[in-house]
């Protein structure tokens, strides 16, 4: 690892600083108007930026560049092409033009597309996102882009949520006008992911085939010591996996990436790293990059790092929190309490908005993280369950129900904050505990979203958000519009929003049964598993609301639920392959071996005519030869069901099966299996038991 400098910090990024110094006075300044205001540069600027941009990159031993775009199969793909070109006397020389910026031209038949392309067409195109800044990664100029097809149609993730952030913009601007608010041009939404992660043993995470192909353990009986005593979480960091952390800070550091907070997490193994809040465009690209850092830093210390969801049973499974907020381009934070009257009532405006588009979408948050690794944790103990709620904490509550009836409310004198409407008393600051068990808890100026799993792409989520608040605010600035009385019409607007949006407002705890109950009498919906989920992008008004706001058309809604399905059918069917191989190759030798070696000695004692009570190792024959006939029928069964979801082209009744038969008898076969490793001797188990696993580092 290199020295550590605060000299060092982007110094692999084209940043301002560098466009600053390589680039003229004039280029840099309309460069940088064009960001802002949000229209294209002409080929002569572009050309400008291009040759500084090669420059600078070259100077870093770069030698090709790649647009760096993200599919939809959930990571980032690039295509590097080489700076090397020959002049017309025969030289070599290094070229890069405004053209090839601005452009790329990938293959987009191999790319999920969910039946926007056919195989045969090809023809993709990749456009230079000037909001991201360019990076060096190795000998590579690494260029951010949005990926579309050849008629336009988004095939990405970048794109609608540039889409989604100019409508959350545009609608905000809208109602903070008419709210009087005039020196706004922009409002600008943030986002700041919290990333989980485990980190294994090289050796022993090479020993297990479900790991390897699936991302977690099919297989696995619980160890002797999990999470009980809670002795992990900020626990002191191995030295092993301190050096790991040291080199991603650094490593992010010189990409301009601040990691704010380490620590371990929860379960043995797991960790964290969140990062400072940016823009979410750009917080989407550096989240991409850790994604992809993690497991390639891991390996220079022999070790694994797994962003499954859940890699492990019994213990807590990964998450991602994605925190959200909006702000002006003046600085001001439309989530948090302000000093004077008029910004205090526009952030209750702000709040209940949310709380509107939260309510009204609650169906496309859970599409927006549904997967069929996540399917495993969420609902978990350390997850949010798949129920869609608000925490306010219950002072808030109590404000925003009561808006113009409340009189006198007392707090802590010492975090007194003053609310500034006429008829609402003065509340603290931070006027509640954190929820752990909220999937969208307010935190004091930003909202927690945690249902998002560690492998997700934030991009979804917040483009969800954005476009549902979005709608909620143009609603808004259409109810207020023409208002003589503009405070008046605010709070009856807080009224009877808050009125008629409560149910989604809990601040009890998310993980007691009773919850469920309360939220079917709410008519909350209960989207417990991906194919439920999938299914209402579909739906008239969401499909409505994503059109109307310019976020998808609804050839590409379509083709995000196509490819949705696809993904969790592929994902499914590769588990259950993996899971009958390893039964077949692994576990179902292993127990016929032990029993063979039991009968064996059974026998030599017989012939010995040894004077010993045996009843032990009768009983421990008998056992294991039921439960090797129980697994054998089990994986059988499973191994039909495999060939008939291969078989099944509609992969909406391939998902509905595999949700509703075929993850039972995987949990039945996993049962038995485990069941039987708690019973042999460890050197009878055919790979790496999860006392290995999870205490390898």
């Amino acid at each position: 690892m290199r020295e550590w400098r605060i000299e060092n910090f982007g110094e692999f990024v084209f940043n301002d600083v560098v466009m600053r110094k390589m680039l003229s006075s004039k280029v840099y300044k309309d460069f940088d108007n064009s960001r802002k205001k949000n229209y294209s540069l002409n080929i002569k600027e572009a050309d400008a930026i291009a040759s500084a941009m090669k420059r600078w990159a070259v100077g870093l031993g770069a030698t090709h560049f790649t647009h760096w775009f993200q599919p939809e199969t959930g990571i980032t793909a690039e295509k590097h092409d080489s700076f090397v070109d020959v002049s017309k006397d025969g030289k070599g020389i290094m070229e890069f033009s405004g053209k090839e910026l601005i452009k790329g031209e990938p293959d987009a038949s191999s790319f999920p597309s969910g039946g926007i392309r056919n195989t045969f067409e090809a023809r993709g195109y990749t456009a230079w996102d000037p909001n991201s800044f360019a990076f060096v990664k190795g000998k590579v100029l690494y260029i951010p882009t949005a990926f579309c097809s050849y008629s336009g149609e988004a095939l990405d993730k970048k794109t609608p949520l540039l889409k989604s952030i100019d409508a959350l913009s545009r609608e905000a601007v809208r109602l903070l006008n008419i709210c009087g608010v005039r020196d706004v041009d922009r409002v600008i939404q943030y986002a700041g992911p919290e990333q989980e992660y485990f980190l294994i043993d090289e050796e022993v995470y090479n020993k297990r085939p479900d790991l390897k192909f699936t991302g977690r353990t099919l297989f696995g009986a619980r160890s002797i010591k999990g999470q009980e005593l809670s002795d992990h979480y900020f626990g002191i960091i191995k030295p092993r996996v301190q050096k790991f952390m040291e080199d991603l800070n650094e490593t992010l550091w010189s990409y301009g990436v601040i990691a704010k907070t380490e620590h371990n997490e929860v379960a043995p193994s797991q960790h964290e790293v969140a990062v400072k809040f940016m823009p979410s465009n750009i917080a989407t690209d550096q989240n991409q990059l850790i994604m992809e850092l993690l497991p390639k830093l891991a390996k220079k210390y022999n070790m694994t790092c797994l962003l499954h969801e859940k890699p492990f049973a019994g213990i807590n499974g990964s998450g991602k929190h994605n925190n959200w907020s909006i702000g002006t381009d003046k600085g001001k934070n439309l989530l948090a309490p302000g000093k004077s009257e008029k910004e205090n009532l526009i952030f209750l405006l702000f709040l209940v908005a949310v709380i509107k588009a939260v309510d009204d979408y609650q169906d496309l948050l859970r599409l927006s993280v549904a997967t069929a690794s996540n399917d495993e944790r969420l609902g978990g103990n350390e997850a949010p369950p798949s129920i869609i709620s608000i925490f306010l904490g219950e002072e808030l509550t109590d404000i925003l129900m009561n808006i113009d009836e409340k009189e006198n409310i007392l707090f802590d004198k010492k975090k007194l904050m003053k609310i500034g409407v006429k008829n609402i008393p003065e509340f603290a600051k931070d006027i509640s505990d954190r929820n752990r068990t909220s999937p969208f808890a307010f935190t004091g100026n930003k909202f927690e979203f945690r249902m998002l799993g560690s492998s997700n792409s934030i991009a979804c989520a917040n483009l969800m958000l954005n476009a549902a608040v979005a709608d909620t605010l143009r609603i808004f600035a259409d109810e207020l519009k023409g208002k003589s009385d503009i405070e008046k019409g605010i709070i009856n607007l807080i009224k009877t929003t808050m009125k008629k949006h409560k149910r989604v407002v809990f601040n009890g705890n998310g993980y007691d049964k009773s919850w469920e109950i309360e939220a079917k009498k709410r008519k909350l919906e209960n989207l417990n598993n991906t194919p439920k989920a999938v299914e209402t992008i579909l739906k008239k008004k969401n499909v409505d609301m994503l059109i109307r706001n310019g976020v998808f058309n609804k050839s590409e809604i379509v083709s995000r639920h196509n490819i949705l399905l696809e993904n969790y059918c592929e994902t499914k069917i590769i588990e259950i392959r993996c899971m009958v191989d390893m039964t077949n190759r692994m576990i179902i030798p292993a127990i016929e071996r032990h029993l063979r070696k039991l009968m064996k000695n059974a026998t030599y004692y017989k012939n010995l005519k040894y004077k010993m009570n045996n009843q032990y190792e009768k009983k421990e024959i008998i056992y294991l030869t039921n439960e090797l006939n129980k697994i054998s029928a089990l994986n059988d069964k499973l191994d039909n069901m495999l060939a008939k979801c291969i078989k099944t082209d509609d992969k909406k009744k391939a998902a509905d099966y595999i949700c509703r038969d075929a993850i039972k008898v995987m949990e039945e076969l996993r049962k038995e299996c485990d069941d039987v490793e708690l019973k042999i001797p460890y050197s009878a188990w055919p790979m790496p038991n999860y006392d290995e696993l999870l205490y390898s580092v």
